[in-house]
């Protein structure tokens, strides 16, 4: 999966950006999931569902149109965890995401020079119906005129890190995401992302994604309950499947 982050203030035009993106990479054949950061909660205090969600660890919610999955999450991690498998994964907002590259939708220059943190690696939205093109080196594109080209930066750029700052490429995520957008890393260069799992666990033929802390708790609790039975052997791959019908 690659991503792409579409930051910027309110009325800047991040909506109509990731729509006409998201379209194009539908009419290219993609799968397309979009996250969107709020201000303001939809779930409003001693409505139904802020109540059931504080007895609740999760609300599902039929309305008339949408439904809804209503749950606290720890981290952004946590969040992204809830989407299913897609081609690419469009974020609305999430400034403060630091494994992400970016959009910066803007209204003036200077909203660009605040919001680059060093992830971004073009510029939409209002500023872009001024005829700009290029601001700090980053190429300025019109959403609405030719959202086909901010389409071939997510093909061509976009990409997404663990997000766990394990070190051990290293640098924190922050760090490889910069480097990564300045052409002097790739992708290739995260350990986690590079390396093949040692646990794979498949629920009904889709892999389930395990950090390498959980593969090492599943490995050692596996190998531990089977070593103490009497035929157990070591073997280069242990097999187990669990059928729930």
């Amino acid at each position: 999966m690659k991503a792409m982050a579409f930051v910027g203030f309110k009325k800047s035009g991040k909506t109509t950006v990731v729509e006409n993106v998201a379209k194009e990479l539908k009419k290219r054949g993609y799968k397309v999931g979009i996250a969107k950061s709020m201000h303001t909660n939809f779930d409003k205090k001693d409505s139904d569902t802020w109540k059931f969600k504080k007895i609740a660890d999760y609300v599902l919610v039929r309305a008339q149109e949408t439904d809804a999955l209503l749950f606290d999450t720890r981290d952004l991690n946590s969040l992204l965890s809830m989407m299913p498998e897609v081609d690419f994964l469009l974020l609305e907002g999430f400034k403060d995401a630091k494994h992400i590259p970016k959009i910066i939708c803007a209204k003036i220059e200077e909203e660009v020079k605040e919001l680059n943190d060093g992830l971004a690696i073009g510029i939409s939205g209002i500023i872009a119906n001024k005829g700009i093109e290029k601001i700090n080196g980053l190429p300025v594109i019109n959403a609405l005129e030719t959202p086909g080209k901010i389409a071939n930066l997510v093909e061509e750029k976009g990409f997404i890190l663990p997000n766990i700052n394990c070190r051990m490429c290293g640098f924190d995520c922050y760090k490889m995401a910069k480097l990564i957008v300045k052409g002097e890393k790739s992708v290739k260069d995260c350990v986690v992302l590079s390396s093949k799992p040692r646990v794979m666990v498949k629920i009904d033929g889709k892999e389930l994604p395990m950090k390498d802390w959980v593969q090492e708790l599943v490995e050692k609790t596996i190998k531990g309950m089977l070593s103490a039975m009497k035929s157990y052997k070591e073997g280069k791959i242990i097999e187990i499947v669990i059928k729930t019908e």
